[in-house]
């Protein structure tokens, strides 16, 4: 899944290749992708891109439509969803099937850029609005972790009061947007923290490193994916990655072995000597290291 530093590269690539040329059509190839009806996507045919902007894990493409009015198509990528950028554009109009091709964008000077999403659970969301908190899942987002003013206090204020695991509030869209899956495992091994601990156990020196955990594995990550091409982002992503993704591979810090819990749309990777005291996490529900 696409997270805040991937989607932050294929915003400022996006921001290179698409400010100030105009689009010709916006073509939805998957029924299930356009969210939005009104305005219509015909509002983008003559719109001059004007700016692209990210909303966590949202692509925000803001064109100027041939009355002047300010529209913004939206784009979430969900689990299995991509961009590619083609230049120049297949020629004639994609037909819908059963492939990966949900939408296609095409501009007046023959580049442009498909959206893809793989496997059968189709998620790739795309909407058209006139202000992007006009999204629900815009409107719900949390404060971007790498934002100027996410300093350790607002942190802190944003994990008062909250009972449940960590590795689950760093996911939690409304409570910090643009961590998911992998990231929230790459900070927590950053940390030296159990995925499993309890938000309500933190000490405030805790607090403190698992800020500095966030904001340096995310500003690092940025860092690795600028300036590389769309194409380039998965495969920059995945080896960049210390633990997620890699179970039964040694811990680069410490020579452990990474393991794995298994959940029924999900896993989750850590290092036991690095976050938990040596001792592997059997299940979720059964572990007792909630320390």
């Amino acid at each position: 899944m696409p997270e805040l530093p991937e989607v932050e590269a294929l915003r400022e690539f996006l921001d290179e290749h698409l400010v100030g040329k105009e689009i010709a059509r916006v073509l939805p190839v998957a029924i299930s992708v356009l969210k939005t009806y009104d305005p219509p996507l015909s509002a983008l045919e003559g719109a001059e891109v004007v700016g692209v902007a990210r909303h966590g894990k949202f692509l925000d493409i803001e064109s100027a439509g041939t009355t002047g009015e300010l529209l913004h198509l939206l784009i979430h990528l969900a689990r299995a969803g991509w961009l590619h950028w083609k230049d120049p554009l297949p020629s004639g109009a994609p037909r819908p099937g059963k492939g990966p091709l949900a939408l296609r964008t095409a501009l007046t000077g023959g580049d442009g850029f498909d959206l893809t999403e793989a496997g059968t659970t189709k998620r790739l969301a795309v909407h058209l609005v006139r202000d992007p908190q006009d999204v629900p899942g815009v409107a719900r987002l949390g404060p971007d972790p790498l934002a100027d003013e996410f300093d350790l206090t607002a942190f802190a204020a944003l994990l008062h009061g909250e009972r449940r695991q960590i590795k689950g509030a760093l996911r939690d869209q409304s409570l910090i947007a643009g961590i998911g899956n992998a990231y929230s495992d790459e900070i927590l091994h950053a940390a030296k923290m159990s995925p499993f601990k309890p938000t309500q156990n933190l000490t405030d020196d805790e607090t403190a490193l698992l800020y500095e955990a966030t904001r340096t594995t995310l500003r690092e990550a940025v860092e690795r994916a600028h300036g590389l091409a769309a194409g380039k982002l998965k495969a920059e992503k995945k080896s960049g990655l210390r633990v997620h993704g890699r179970a039964g591979e040694p811990c680069q810090v410490c020579g452990d072995t990474i393991r794995e819990v298994s959940f029924s749309d999900s896993s989750l990777q850590y290092c036991p000597t690095c976050q938990t005291g040596g001792k592997p996490l059997a299940d979720r529900r059964l572990s007792k290291l909630l320390k």
